[in-house]
Protein backbone atom coordinates (compact mmCIF):
# COMPACT_ATOMS: atom_id res chain seq x y z
CA UNK A 1 0.00 0.00 0.00
CA UNK A 2 1.40 3.40 -1.02
CA UNK A 3 2.06 5.94 1.73
CA UNK A 4 -0.34 8.89 1.59
CA UNK A 5 0.62 12.14 3.24
CA UNK A 6 -1.91 13.53 5.65
CA UNK A 7 -3.07 17.11 5.05
CA UNK A 8 -1.10 18.21 8.13
CA UNK A 9 2.13 16.64 6.83
CA UNK A 10 1.60 18.14 3.39
CA UNK A 11 0.92 21.58 4.91
CA UNK A 12 4.15 21.33 6.92
CA UNK A 13 6.14 20.35 3.81
CA UNK A 14 4.58 23.16 1.78
CA UNK A 15 5.41 25.68 4.50
CA UNK A 16 8.98 24.40 4.65
CA UNK A 17 9.34 24.69 0.86
CA UNK A 18 7.96 28.24 0.97
CA UNK A 19 10.48 29.11 3.70
CA UNK A 20 13.30 27.78 1.54
CA UNK A 21 12.14 29.91 -1.41
CA UNK A 22 11.76 33.02 0.76
CA UNK A 23 15.30 32.51 2.06
CA UNK A 24 16.59 32.04 -1.49
CA UNK A 25 14.84 35.22 -2.68
CA UNK A 26 16.43 37.20 0.17
CA UNK A 27 19.88 35.86 -0.69
CA UNK A 28 19.39 36.48 -4.41
CA UNK A 29 18.47 40.11 -3.72
CA UNK A 30 21.57 40.56 -1.54
CA UNK A 31 24.23 38.43 -3.20
CA UNK A 32 22.97 37.19 -6.55
CA UNK A 33 23.18 33.59 -7.72
CA UNK A 34 26.71 33.21 -6.38
CA UNK A 35 25.35 33.56 -2.86
CA UNK A 36 22.53 31.07 -3.33
CA UNK A 37 24.30 27.81 -2.59
CA UNK A 38 22.12 25.13 -1.05
CA UNK A 39 24.05 25.46 2.23
CA UNK A 40 23.61 29.24 2.30
CA UNK A 41 19.89 28.98 1.58
CA UNK A 42 19.51 26.38 4.32
CA UNK A 43 21.34 28.66 6.80
CA UNK A 44 19.14 31.62 5.81
CA UNK A 45 16.01 29.49 6.24
CA UNK A 46 17.22 28.11 9.58
CA UNK A 47 17.07 24.48 8.48
CA UNK A 48 19.53 21.67 7.79
CA UNK A 49 21.08 21.51 4.32
CA UNK A 50 19.62 18.04 3.82
CA UNK A 51 16.12 19.46 4.31
CA UNK A 52 16.53 21.64 1.22
CA UNK A 53 17.18 18.47 -0.78
CA UNK A 54 13.79 17.14 0.32
CA UNK A 55 12.26 19.88 -1.83
CA UNK A 56 14.85 20.52 -4.57
CA UNK A 57 17.18 18.10 -6.34
CA UNK A 58 20.10 20.53 -6.16
CA UNK A 59 21.22 24.10 -6.73
CA UNK A 60 20.13 24.14 -10.38
CA UNK A 61 16.62 22.97 -9.49
CA UNK A 62 16.42 25.52 -6.68
CA UNK A 63 17.75 28.30 -8.94
CA UNK A 64 15.14 27.60 -11.62
CA UNK A 65 12.29 27.65 -9.11
CA UNK A 66 13.73 30.80 -7.53
CA UNK A 67 13.94 32.49 -10.93
CA UNK A 68 10.39 31.49 -11.82
CA UNK A 69 9.07 32.73 -8.48
CA UNK A 70 10.70 36.16 -8.70
CA UNK A 71 10.04 36.65 -12.42
CA UNK A 72 6.42 35.59 -11.95
CA UNK A 73 6.00 38.52 -9.58
CA UNK A 74 7.62 40.91 -12.07
CA UNK A 75 5.46 39.73 -14.96
CA UNK A 76 2.35 40.04 -12.79
CA UNK A 77 3.31 43.60 -11.75
CA UNK A 78 3.85 44.86 -15.30
CA UNK A 79 0.76 43.05 -16.58
CA UNK A 80 -1.32 44.72 -13.89
CA UNK A 81 0.19 48.12 -14.75
CA UNK A 82 -0.66 47.61 -18.42
CA UNK A 83 -4.23 46.62 -17.61
CA UNK A 84 -4.77 49.81 -15.61
CA UNK A 85 -3.59 52.12 -18.42
CA UNK A 86 -5.85 53.59 -21.12
CA UNK A 87 -4.86 52.81 -24.70
CA UNK A 88 -2.03 50.75 -26.21
CA UNK A 89 0.70 53.42 -26.10
CA UNK A 90 -0.15 54.25 -22.50
CA UNK A 91 0.04 50.52 -21.72
CA UNK A 92 3.51 50.32 -23.30
CA UNK A 93 4.59 53.32 -21.21
CA UNK A 94 3.13 51.75 -18.07
CA UNK A 95 5.02 48.50 -18.70
CA UNK A 96 8.33 50.33 -19.16
CA UNK A 97 7.77 52.57 -16.14
CA UNK A 98 6.79 49.69 -13.87
CA UNK A 99 9.55 47.36 -15.04
CA UNK A 100 12.22 50.07 -14.71
CA UNK A 101 11.01 51.37 -11.35
CA UNK A 102 10.96 47.89 -9.84
CA UNK A 103 14.41 47.11 -11.26
CA UNK A 104 15.90 50.34 -9.91
CA UNK A 105 14.41 49.74 -6.45
CA UNK A 106 16.20 46.38 -6.28
CA UNK A 107 19.24 46.69 -8.58
CA UNK A 108 21.06 43.60 -7.30
CA UNK A 109 17.98 41.48 -7.85
CA UNK A 110 17.37 43.03 -11.28
CA UNK A 111 20.95 42.27 -12.29
CA UNK A 112 20.52 38.66 -11.18
CA UNK A 113 17.34 38.32 -13.21
CA UNK A 114 18.56 40.10 -16.33
CA UNK A 115 22.26 39.54 -16.75
CA UNK A 116 24.19 37.75 -14.01
CA UNK A 117 25.99 34.65 -15.30
CA UNK A 118 24.12 31.64 -14.00
CA UNK A 119 23.57 27.93 -14.55
CA UNK A 120 22.45 26.95 -18.09
CA UNK A 121 19.01 26.02 -16.73
CA UNK A 122 18.57 29.60 -15.46
CA UNK A 123 19.75 30.97 -18.81
CA UNK A 124 17.01 28.89 -20.48
CA UNK A 125 14.45 30.35 -18.07
CA UNK A 126 15.71 33.84 -18.91
CA UNK A 127 14.64 33.26 -22.52
CA UNK A 128 11.15 32.35 -21.31
CA UNK A 129 11.13 35.54 -19.21
CA UNK A 130 12.17 37.70 -22.15
CA UNK A 131 9.50 36.11 -24.34
CA UNK A 132 6.85 36.85 -21.72
CA UNK A 133 7.79 40.54 -21.72
CA UNK A 134 8.13 40.55 -25.50
CA UNK A 135 4.64 39.11 -25.87
CA UNK A 136 3.22 41.67 -23.46
CA UNK A 137 4.80 44.50 -25.47
CA UNK A 138 3.93 42.91 -28.82
CA UNK A 139 0.22 42.83 -27.97
CA UNK A 140 0.26 46.57 -27.30
CA UNK A 141 2.44 47.36 -30.34
CA UNK A 142 0.03 45.46 -32.59
CA UNK A 143 -2.95 47.26 -31.01
CA UNK A 144 -1.29 50.66 -31.45
CA UNK A 145 -0.49 49.91 -35.09
CA UNK A 146 -4.02 48.68 -35.74
CA UNK A 147 -5.37 51.91 -34.24
CA UNK A 148 -3.11 53.98 -36.51
CA UNK A 149 -1.16 55.41 -33.54
CA UNK A 150 2.17 54.09 -34.87
CA UNK A 151 3.33 52.89 -38.30
CA UNK A 152 2.65 49.27 -39.29
CA UNK A 153 5.48 47.03 -38.10
CA UNK A 154 6.45 43.54 -37.03
CA UNK A 155 5.14 43.73 -33.46
CA UNK A 156 7.15 40.77 -32.13
CA UNK A 157 10.43 42.03 -33.62
CA UNK A 158 9.87 45.55 -32.32
CA UNK A 159 8.88 44.25 -28.90
CA UNK A 160 11.95 41.97 -28.67
CA UNK A 161 14.23 44.88 -29.58
CA UNK A 162 12.62 47.16 -26.99
CA UNK A 163 12.83 44.54 -24.23
CA UNK A 164 16.53 44.03 -24.99
CA UNK A 165 17.27 47.75 -25.09
CA UNK A 166 15.43 48.55 -21.86
CA UNK A 167 17.07 45.65 -20.05
CA UNK A 168 20.52 46.72 -21.24
CA UNK A 169 19.94 50.31 -20.15
CA UNK A 170 18.91 49.15 -16.69
CA UNK A 171 21.90 46.88 -16.03
CA UNK A 172 24.44 48.59 -18.25
CA UNK A 173 26.43 51.79 -18.14
CA UNK A 174 23.50 54.21 -17.70
CA UNK A 175 22.18 52.56 -14.54
CA UNK A 176 25.69 52.11 -13.15
CA UNK A 177 26.57 55.67 -14.05
CA UNK A 178 24.21 57.07 -11.47
CA UNK A 179 21.45 58.42 -13.72
CA UNK A 180 18.69 59.28 -11.23
CA UNK A 181 15.49 57.23 -11.62
CA UNK A 182 13.43 60.40 -12.10
CA UNK A 183 15.42 61.03 -15.29
CA UNK A 184 16.17 57.48 -16.39
CA UNK A 185 12.59 56.17 -16.36
CA UNK A 186 11.09 59.01 -18.46
CA UNK A 187 14.03 58.70 -20.87
CA UNK A 188 13.34 54.98 -21.29
CA UNK A 189 9.65 55.66 -21.93
CA UNK A 190 10.51 58.34 -24.50
CA UNK A 191 13.00 56.04 -26.20
CA UNK A 192 10.45 53.23 -26.34
CA UNK A 193 7.67 55.37 -27.81
CA UNK A 194 10.05 56.85 -30.38
CA UNK A 195 11.27 53.37 -31.29
CA UNK A 196 7.65 52.42 -32.00
CA UNK A 197 7.18 55.54 -34.12
CA UNK A 198 4.75 57.10 -31.64
CA UNK A 199 6.66 60.33 -30.88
Amino acid sequence: MAYRRTPAVQARLDAQRDAVLRAAVALLAEQGYAGCSVAAVARQAGIATGTVYQHFAGKADLSVELFRTVVGREVAAVTEAAERADGPLQRVAAVVETFAARALRAPRLAYALLAEPADPVVEAERLVFRRAFRDLFATQVAAAAAAGLIPPQNAELTAAAVVGAVGEALVGPLAAGGVPPDRLIPALVTFTLRALGGQ
